[in-house]
């Protein structure tokens, strides 16, 4: 989780884990991780950037196998999934 709290949006000062923007975080005992996220936006054009972003920070943490990052869009993202602390540094609180 510290690794995905590193990734951001480049048009979004806060990482992509405050903003709400991850489901789904599956560890398994091999060390494979599966990841369900989404977008603030469906057609986000920075997507391809942060997807690789993520997969390549988690694939740097030791012992972890193969990263599998899922584009999901179920639930649709909204503003009240963001964390307490990314509501204020955004201005919505």
């Amino acid at each position: 989780m510290d690794v995905i709290k590193t990734v951001y949006d480049p048009e979004i000062p806060v990482n992509i884990y405050d903003l709400g923007m991850i489901y789904k975080i599956d560890v398994q005992e091999n060390g494979d991780v599966d990841v369900d996220m989404t977008f603030t936006a469906p057609n986000c054009p920075a997507a391809d950037f942060i997807l690789e972003d993520v997969r390549t920070k988690i694939e740097s943490v030791e012992k972890v196998g193969n990263v599998n990052v899922n584009l999901v869009f179920e639930p649709a993202w909204d503003q009240s999934m963001m964390s307490e602390e990314a509501r204020v540094e955004l201005g919505f609180d």
